[in-house]
């Protein structure tokens, strides 16, 4: 089971965005890796406060955390998606840097060889219909990305012998510390053109078009991405592929509204189907379910049906579908029509006597929530 973030961070889900920072200022400088050479549970422990740093010192994705906690960004979230198993050091330092004041640069420390360069991700957005998200769906996709040519042959770097990073070492309160930045020649990928195929760009990449099967977990909310791993864009040499971003559009449904795990309908019925009761086919999800009604029954009064709403992406369950009886008043009458409710102003089968048990608005909307 993942730890949580705020956990990780040492602070409280009320923390503001300077403590949060300041908290993973603490925690990196503890576990950097320079200060812990071959320490790799101090290298994990980096990992793990850059990850949730990541998610934290962003509001949007810091809201979806606090609703949906990991599973929000189940094959997107940090820098490896369902885990931080995917990130590496440069990610980090490239995108955090800022936060070590300078002190610390890339990953100084047990590099042991050429860092592989990796290309830049690619973003789409996915559409997908309510149905499509109760029941999880397979989409094919077609993406242009770059690809390396083929003929293009590259060299190593002569600036950074193929390392992708030039190293300088600079004085600070905690010692003397070796710090990393992007070769200024190859520009981080070790290598340079070496040989470049007329139809090929100025590093050596063509565009292809490629479809991508995405496989979508059913209870997936509008906004939350998804990663599919290696479907971006390649990067020069010896690279590893960027990574294909899926973000989740969630398409309005003509009947029924979304509340997390739960739905709404909303049924209508005329005044005669309210006073003698009636059986009703209703929409849900995966097609219609018939309910009774029984007699009598008034205007806003809530129909639960267990299971029927949307299952949870943590696995535990389904959702609810929330049946809200409106009471139609027609808005006119012919003569007679009119006559009999004219008789019945005074008649006390028709006088509200609303019984104790009767819940009042607020109380139900209270339910609703609970």
């Amino acid at each position: 089971m993942k730890k949580d973030f705020y956990e990780i961070l040492g602070i409280s889900k009320n923390a503001d965005a300077a403590e949060i920072k300041k908290a993973y200022r603490k925690s990196a400088l503890k576990y950097h890796p320079d200060k812990n050479p071959g320490d790799k549970e101090a290298e994990e422990n980096f990992k793990l406060a850059a990850e949730a740093y990541e998610v934290l010192s962003d509001p949007n994705k810091k809201a979806k955390y606090d609703q949906y906690g990991h599973q929000a960004f189940d094959g997107s979230g940090g820098f490896g998606g369902g885990g931080h198993g995917g990130m590496n050091m440069d990610d980090i330092f490239s995108q955090f840097g800022d936060i070590f004041g300078g002190g610390f640069g890339g990953f100084g420390g047990g590099g042991g060889g050429p860092r592989r360069a990796k290309g830049s991700n690619l973003r789409i957005k996915v559409k997908l219909t309510l149905e499509e998200i109760a029941n999880g769906v397979e989409k094919k996709v077609k993406v242009k990305r770059k690809v390396q040519a083929k003929g293009v042959t590259y060299k190593t770097c002569s600036t950074c012998n193929g390392q992708g990073q030039v190293m300088r070492v600079t004085n600070t309160i905690l010692g003397r510390m070796q710090s990393a930045s992007t070769c200024p020649t190859c520009g981080g990928s070790g290598q340079i053109l070496d040989k470049r195929p007329s139809e090929a760009d100025a590093q050596g990449m063509v565009l292809e078009d490629e479809t991508v099967s995405i496989k979508i977990p059913a209870g997936v909310v509008d906004g939350m991405q998804l990663k599919v791993s290696n479907k971006g864009n390649d990067a020069p040499g010896n690279s590893v592929p960027g990574d294909l971003i899926v973000a989740i559009e969630e398409l309005e449904h003509e009947f029924l509204k979304r509340e997390g795990e739960n739905i709404h309908f909303d049924l209508y019925i005329s005044f005669p189907e309210a006073v003698l009761g009636v059986s009703k086919d209703i929409e849900a999800i995966n097609g219609k379910v018939r309910i009774k009604l029984e007699e009598g029954i008034q205007s806003g009064k809530i129909l639960r049906l267990k299971g029927k709403g949307i299952p949870s992406i943590n696995g535990y369950g389904s959702g609810d579908l929330l049946v809200h009886v409106n009471v139609w008043t027609p808005k006119t009458l012919n003569k007679e029509q009119k006559q009999f409710f004219e008789n019945a102003l005074n008649d006390e089968h028709f006088v509200p006597s609303p019984e104790k048990s009767e819940k009042s608005f607020f109380e139900k909307v209270k339910d609703m929530f609970s």
